[in-house]
């Protein structure tokens, strides 16, 4: 075994972290989909999603048996939908052609939707503990500043050195302790700002820490302005005080996630608002802003209470009249849904 591999397992059996949800039992499923949940997103944040997940979902099985609005309901507030819907299309796949198993084959896993090089290799070391490296975002500020390597960590030829530097540091034996370890190493020790170098088990050899160079590595990632748009979201509210929602298309943001109708701005409101039900006065509630990766948007919500269904417009699979337990069990936008819990009383 590696030095490298020697002293992270060393500080692993002292410091690690073991009583993670996914870790009891650590099988396929559970690791696969916290690997999923955590792209993106922090430990601290996932845990709840994930026990309050595989308490309605258990198994894969249970994951591909279920509705798409059932598995984007339970992610809903995590964001990145396009995991979730990945995620239940290969738990399908699972089912049609590895007999509802995750495969122990690399080629297999990569062919499944959602399943990258790094998520392919936490499973197959984490649940069957065979020897593949992994590389998520702990792991490439780990081998960043240990071998000082400049560039950012997303261009494609410091990303395969990373990976070789990966594979080298990967033991034949205890892989799922090592992975394991490596991603504790960077979420807990070497963070992205401050990181803790005196308690270490790497720092003897860091190169960023013996060239003054933790604060720069990894190199950040060439800045650009994030554009902005603006909309104005229709909260339709009829007398029994349900709420009108439609489910957005396959495609763009929020994708599959059912939402609420949208004008340009609120000038337009009341007009896009009148072809779908009888509607009196609109009421303009706080605006705000809710931040994508790649934009900002402004939203200004505008209320229409004791709004009167047109005929014309029925029910249908994506537009509904929507109560309180139909918006709970339904997938929502974060912001959405907060808007809607948030929502005051109907007016007399």
């Amino acid at each position: 075994m590696n030095t490298f591999a020697t002293e992270l397992l060393r500080w692993y059996d002292h410091h690690g972290r073991k009583d993670l949800p996914w870790q009891h039992p650590r099988d396929a499923y559970r690791v696969w989909l916290s690997e999923i949940m955590l792209q993106q997103t922090q430990v601290v944040t996932v845990i709840g999603y994930f026990e309050r997940f595989v308490q309605r979902l258990p198994t894969l099985a249970s994951l591909a048996e279920a509705d798409e609005d059932t598995v984007l309901a339970l992610w809903s507030g995590l964001g990145y939908y396009r995991r979730a819907r990945f995620l239940h299309r290969a738990a399908q796949l699972c089912v049609e052609h590895h007999g509802g198993e995750l495969p122990r084959d690399i080629d297999a896993l990569l062919a499944l939707p959602g399943i990258g090089r790094s998520t392919a290799g936490a499973i197959l070391a984490q649940a069957y503990g065979l020897r593949f490296p992994i590389l998520d975002g702990n792991v490439k500020r780990v081998l960043t500043r240990y071998h000082g390597v400049a560039g950012h960590p997303g261009e494609s030829a410091v990303e395969k050195r990373l990976w070789l530097f990966a594979d080298e540091h990967t033991p034949p034996t205890r892989t799922a302790d090592f992975t394991q370890a490596i991603m504790d190493l960077g979420a807990t020790v070497c963070v992205r700002s401050k990181p803790l170098c005196p308690l270490c088990p790497q720092a003897a050899s860091c190169v960023a820490l013996r060239e003054g160079l933790t604060a720069t590595l990894p190199t950040a990632k060439p800045g650009k302005k994030i554009p902005t748009r603006a909309l104005s979201m229709l909260l339709l509210r009829d007398a029994r005080g349900r709420i009108l929602l439609e489910k957005r298309g396959a495609q763009g943001v929020w994708s599959g996630l059912w939402s609420l109708p949208e004008a340009a701005d609120p000038t337009t409101a009341p007009s896009v608002a009148a072809r779908i039900a009888r509607v009196g006065d609109a009421d303009p509630l706080p605006a705000f802003t809710h931040v994508f990766s790649h934009y900002r948007l402004d939203v200004s919500p505008i209320l229409f209470d004791h709004a009167a269904p047109l005929a014309a417009v029925a029910d249908r699979p994506d537009r509904r009249w929507c109560d309180r337990d139909d918006i709970a069990s339904l997938g929502l936008p974060a912001p959405v849904r907060t808007l809607l819990d948030n929502l005051p009383e109907i007016s007399p």
